[in-house]
């Protein structure tokens, strides 16, 4: 049963214009409880009806929205931050319920959430344009940033509140109003999100949100890719919706940032410390059971420690605990549906057809404590190799298949081998060779004898088929800004 502090922060409507309603049609989207395949909850299944809806209400606020000044929309921001921080509790177990993730995991991603509200609230107040030496005499020339306008924020179902918190408030601090439509799967914690900005004061029509069902989702945010007040679109998703988002938006010359799909290489070289690459892959491998972006995707580790770097994995991976949330000691919790675990079952039996070797786990697990249809035993599967479905293809759960490799240059050829370039990572001891691996290994994000990345102060983006535009950092407010150049004359 789901129990919160305050209950005024389950949302089971659309909030549009400041105004909290059902969809114009009168349907329904269930949301379920993946640790049960239960509903548990429902939100408007709304069409292209609201969607337009919530584009008129954003397109009249920031009229007003764009002149309120970076500093008032700071403080805004900062208050927003502060409820999201103290209603971080129910905000976990509003993830945890309808995302599957542990309570620990779901208040870190609270935390994690609200440091990028606060970033940018901070950025709000130092984005600035620039006076050009002049070029002609009697002339002044300068340099203008502003909000590109109506921005649309379609975000995943893995981190309900990160990924929607990162994307609306640097739009927010650049002076745009938002349109937003959370995924089908995890649709309560960004209402609930909009439930605290509203208490934060953010004026009705700077944020608006919509929820819809899997099918109803292409029309929906088709009404926006159509409207040219929509000036820009931010999507966090797989490379083919990416690619087909890109598409659509064409004919409006939309400015776009699309974070898409990974296959993250994971280099372990002979110099490693293995102890600190073993703990570097169980952090960022098994973090929400797999189902990242950035998730490490392909292990490679040399030939001379694959034994030892074998036997230390398999035992923490074997130590890892399964179960639903409401088990305070969970660290693997089920997939978010049954196409998720299907995808894992399907990598998995193709490499063992291929040759691969079971070390660890390769089923699902249900018992008195993990009672429930998507939950997979953390595996671990030895002598993969580039012919078998998991090399080229993001398993997005607790799957962990390692190849062996002997040399340098043919390691990060085969790390380089994928249409994909989000994030890689590697462990060398090397001070030469890290900065000479660094260099070649073709990613957005690296980490570096180090297996968690994000933070709110880098930029977070992919290069190749896994997208552009970057969120966090300074530059992750350029992508909601444009420039707009003056030059004044006769001044002399």
């Amino acid at each position: 049963m789901l129990t919160l502090s305050r209950s005024d922060l389950l949302r089971t409507q659309n909030y549009i214009g400041g105004i909290w309603c059902d969809a114009a049609s009168g349907r329904w989207h269930d949301v379920s409880d993946p640790s049960t395949d239960t509903v548990f909850s429902r939100v408007p299944d709304s069409d292209p009806e609201d969607a337009q809806a919530a584009t008129n209400a954003a397109s009249r606020a920031f009229e007003s929205w764009r002149n309120v000044s970076a500093r008032e929309r700071a403080n805004l921001l900062k208050r927003w931050h502060r409820l999201i921080l103290d209603n971080s509790e129910d905000l976990a177990r509003l993830m945890s319920r309808e995302q599957g993730k542990s309570l620990a995991e779901a208040m870190g991603e609270a935390r994690y959430g609200a440091a990028y509200v606060e970033w940018f609230a901070e950025q709000a107040t130092r984005s600035h344009g620039d006076a050009l030496v002049p070029g002609m005499p009697g002339h002044m020339q300068l340099v203008l940033r502003e909000p590109v306008g109506v921005v649309a924020a379609v975000t995943p179902w893995n981190f309900p509140l990160a990924m929607i918190a990162r994307k609306i408030a640097p739009a927010l601090a650049a002076g745009c109003t938002v349109v937003a439509k959370p995924a089908e799967d995890t649709p309560l914690t960004a209402l609930a999100l909009a439930a605290l900005a509203e208490e934060a004061g953010l004026p009705p029509g700077t944020i608006n949100m919509v929820t819809a069902s899997r099918g109803n989702t292409p029309a929906t945010v088709g009404s926006w890719l159509e409207d040219s007040r929509v000036r820009k679109l931010t999507f966090t998703g797989s490379t083919p919706v990416g690619k087909y988002l890109a598409r659509a938006s064409a004919d409006t010359l939309k400015r776009l940032s699309l974070e898409l799909g990974g296959n993250a290489p994971f280099i372990v070289f002979e110099d490693a410390d293995v102890d600190a690459a073993v703990d570097g892959l169980m952090r960022g491998k098994f973090r929400n059971s797999g189902q990242t972006c950035v998730s490490p995707n392909r292990v490679y580790v040399h030939d001379g420690i694959y034994s030892q770097f074998v036997t230390q994995l398999k035992a923490a991976v074997e130590a890892l605990r399964i179960g639903p949330a409401e088990h305070k000691d969970s660290q693997i919790g089920p997939m978010i549906n049954g196409r998720a675990i299907e995808k894992i079952e399907r990598h998995v039996c193709d490499a063992l057809d291929q040759g691969a070797t079971l070390i660890t786990g390769g089923h699902r697990v249900r018992n008195e404590i993990a009672d429930g249809p998507f939950y997979y035993a953390p595996t671990i599967l030895g002598d993969a190799s580039a012919s078998m479905t998991l090399h080229c293809e993001e398993t997005f759960g607790p799957l962990v298949p390692l190849f062996r490799f002997s040399d340098e240059q043919q390691v990060i050829s085969q790390a380089n081998d994928t249409a994909y370039g989000l994030a890689a990572y590697f462990y060398s001891q090397d001070p030469a060779r890290i900065w000479r691996v660094s260099r070649q290994l073709e990613a957005g994000v690296i980490g570096i004898n180090e297996g968690v990345v994000a933070s709110e102060i880098a930029p977070f983006g992919g290069i190749k088929e896994s997208g552009y535009g970057r969120e966090g950092s300074h530059y992750g407010l350029d992508d909601y800004l444009q420039l707009k150049y003056l030059c004044q004359g006769n001044l002399e």
